[in-house]
């Protein structure tokens, strides 16, 4: 059985993008060691919320840290697995896009290009239209 390079493609995305989602989430939750830790404890990672809300009340950082995570979790999850995965992917691009938008905007365009946020957004769409794309019948 030959395996065509869309499915290829599809699950080198889906992997890449949800092993992304799923180590940013284990960092904060302390999993990494801590020499290989962007942050390394959650208390980190909602500090870094932080600047990247800056206008957000300091009440609703941890609610967004929350949320971040557990979408990141949820999507990290869905990725893997065959379910509704065009909305999983768009869902991913939009957080993606997010994230790079508030990392640009809170500092400088130069994050989101150096941890390839927007790449990955962009995968992420890819993997949306890839899942959609009409089968070719063979006769």
């Amino acid at each position: 059985m030959k395996i065509s390079e869309t499915k290829i493609a599809e699950w080198f995305l889906r992997i890449a993008l949800s092993a992304g989602f799923l180590s940013a989430s284990a960092d904060r939750l302390g999993m990494w060691p801590k020499e290989l830790s962007a942050w390394g404890n959650w208390q980190n990672f909602v500090n870094y919320t932080k600047t990247l809300n800056p206008y957000a009340p300091d009440s609703l950082i941890p609610f967004l840290a929350f949320a971040a995570t557990g979408l990141e979790i949820a999507l990290g999850i869905l990725l893997l697995t065959p379910f509704k995965t065009n909305w999983v992917a768009k869902a991913s691009c939009g957080l993606l896009v997010l994230f790079a938008l508030s990392m640009t905007l809170s500092g400088s365009i130069k994050a989101p290009l150096d941890y390839s946020v927007f790449s990955a957004a962009a995968g992420a769409f890819a993997l949306s239209i890839l899942v959609n794309k009409p089968k070719k019948e063979t006769v």
